[in-house]
């Protein structure tokens, strides 16, 4: 036999022995009663516990799914605030070059003009700034027409030129990543 089983065939005994010595039945009942009571009450404590367990297990899995949906829109709004403020620093940019294009063109003509050495250095120093923001000129001059980036202002027939070829340059294009700050102004053939 079990133990479980020998212990509770002991108990029994002894309630027999218990009853021969003259307590009544109703004493008997009564102890057995509140033995079976005394039972219920711990399960009823163990499965309160176990409500409680299962409640704060509950309570800890909302709280973080909540911290990571936090934590979700924090990255979020990192990302969008970094995005906005690389936007704000490039339209910066952009306004500010667009300002000194005149400045350019008019360097640009002066070396044209004259043998000035200095001019022609602070043009190329110019040029070095623009591009080290990222400012590039856009190339045009025996290029393909493209109405993105090119302004044609005169259009002439030429047969030894293919057609939608510019032929001529009157001033440069500028832009600054995939940007247009300023489109050619182009003369385009056929």
């Amino acid at each position: 036999m079990s133990k479980d089983l020998e212990k509770e065939v002991v108990e029994k005994e002894e309630k027999v022995d218990d009853i021969k010595e003259n307590e009544s039945c109703e004493d008997v009942v009564e102890k057995e009663a509140t033995e079976e009571a005394e039972t219920v009450e711990e399960k009823t404590e163990e499965e309160t516990l176990a409500e409680k367990l299962v409640k704060a297990e509950q309570q800890v899995k909302e709280a973080q799914d909540k911290w990571l949906r936090q934590l979700a829109e924090f990255e979020n709004f990192r990302k969008r605030t970094n995005q906005e403020k690389q936007g704000m620093y490039n339209n910066g940019v952009r306004d500010t070059i667009e300002k000194f294009l005149p400045v350019i063109d008019n360097f640009e003509r002066a070396v044209k003009a004259t043998e000035d050495k200095g001019v022609e250095m602070i043009l190329k120093q110019i040029m070095e700034v623009m591009a080290s923001l990222g400012v590039e000129e856009i190339p045009a001059e025996n290029q393909t027409f493209d109405p993105n980036v090119h302004s044609a202002v005169m259009h002439i027939e030429d047969e030894s030129c293919d057609e939608n070829v510019i032929v001529e340059v009157f001033q440069k294009g500028y832009r600054h990543g995939d940007k247009v700050i300023r489109p050619s102004m182009v003369k385009v053939a056929n």
